[in-house]
């Protein structure tokens, strides 16, 4: 590992843009870390963002102490850094074996046009997608003006989509390298989050897709068909129909629902396990069937009221979700899709297909949920049968 530890020597330096190391052995200990350099009271250090489940971890660390604690990573967690710098990219891969593989690219840097960095430990968040720079689909779609100024009314669209892409970021090492990666966007609606899938794994990480978005309203479909077109989104196609009915497909690698409302979202979820899914990103909507269903005696004080029930029905709706799809092998998380001030459509279900089923004993318990709400959830119904 010598020639990581000198790798990372000469780049944990101001010149840093961001390092993200990712691809764990070990997700309980962390799934991802990220790390850029700040400036606090005139002193440079290196701020950590380890994340672990739904938990963010912050430490700010000298560059020494930085690379000890990075050379520690690739030693025992992380198999792989992605590196940006102002005049390089790197790249650094640990094989199975323990070898360490560096790839270095020179950037074509103008000095003349390179903007002053802020270092400052509160600066503006940097997002993938940044406001003054224009992309295509944004403006397309009325997010950007041709300048790349985020409208006034679509700023929280804008903050909503790069938090989706942060979503895909995290799984990328769950996505096939070594031939066309097979996406399905269910309910995709006027797709703004479609495009910005299609653009980020397409033009800013160079893989080979082929992505379709499903909805019913032929309108809608019309104009997303009409706009990947004028784009050149060649791998990019919009089809009209019902979740429940799509069948066109017998090997899917990510399936997104985004919004599809009420049960819809459980069919969208029963094909993605049906056909294998390695990954799975759901963003349920209208949770109503458990709200019709749900019967529990020692509840009854706060079932009583209506909106509380609603919420109650909606999470515990999720939940059940969750957990079916544990037992059906994938590992599962529910996030904070965008804060709630922006909308109450805001948890996300995250799920990555893994080769270890859960205990029978968790299913016993799952039984016992269901019993002890009274419900019958449409989700397990589907994948029983």
């Amino acid at each position: 590992m010598k020639e990581c530890r000198i790798c990372l020597q000469e780049i944990i330096n101001k010149e840093l843009i961001q390092a993200i190391f990712s691809n764990t052995k070990d997700s309980t200990v962390a799934s991802k870390v990220k790390v850029r350099p700040i400036e606090i009271k005139g002193e440079l250090l290196f701020q950590e963002t380890l994340y672990r489940g739904t938990q963010v971890f912050h430490e700010n660390l000298t560059a020494e102490a930085m690379v000890d604690k990075l050379e520690g990573y690739l030693e025992n967690l992380f198999r792989q850094a992605a590196i940006s710098c102002e005049k390089e990219e790197v790249n650094i891969l640990i094989s199975k074996k323990g070898t360490c593989t560096i790839k270095r690219k020179k950037k074509t840097v103008d000095a003349g046009k390179q903007a002053p960095r802020d270092l400052s430990h509160n600066r503006t968040k940097q997002y993938i997608l940044q406001e003054g720079k224009p992309v295509d689909f944004l403006v397309g779609l009325g997010v950007q003006t041709p300048e790349g100024k985020v409208a006034k009314v679509y700023y929280d669209k804008f903050r909503q989509i790069n938090r989706y892409l942060e979503f895909i970021e995290d799984i990328l090492e769950k996505l096939p390298k070594d031939r066309t990666i097979r996406i399905i966007d269910f309910g995709c609606g006027k797709s703004y989050l479609t495009f910005a899938m299609y653009y980020y794994l397409k033009e800013l990480q160079g893989r080979d897709i082929r992505v379709t978005g499903l909805d019913l309203k032929a309108d809608v479909i019309r104009h997303c068909n009409e706009l990947a077109q004028k784009l050149h989104y060649d791998h990019l196609d919009f089809q009209v129909g019902d979740i429940k009915d799509y069948n066109e497909e017998n090997s899917v690698d990510m399936v997104v629902s985004l919004h599809a409302c009420d049960k819809a979202t459980d069919y969208a979820l029963e094909k993605a396990v049906k056909w294998g899914a390695s990954v799975i990103l759901a963003v349920p909507c209208c949770q109503h069937e458990l709200n019709g269903q749900i019967h529990c005696d020692m509840l009854r004080p706060a079932l009583k009221y209506g909106l509380i029930k609603e919420r109650m029905a909606a999470l515990f709706t999720d939940a059940l979700r969750a957990n079916l799809l544990e037992q059906q092998g994938y590992e599962t998380q529910i996030l904070e899709f965008i804060d709630m001030e922006h909308t109450p459509k805001n948890l996300l279900i995250r799920a990555v297909k893994s080769n270890s089923m859960r205990p029978k004993t968790e299913s016993a318990s799952l039984a016992q949920l269901t019993d002890f709400l009274q419900v019958d959830p449409t989700l397990q119904h589907l994948l029983q049968n």
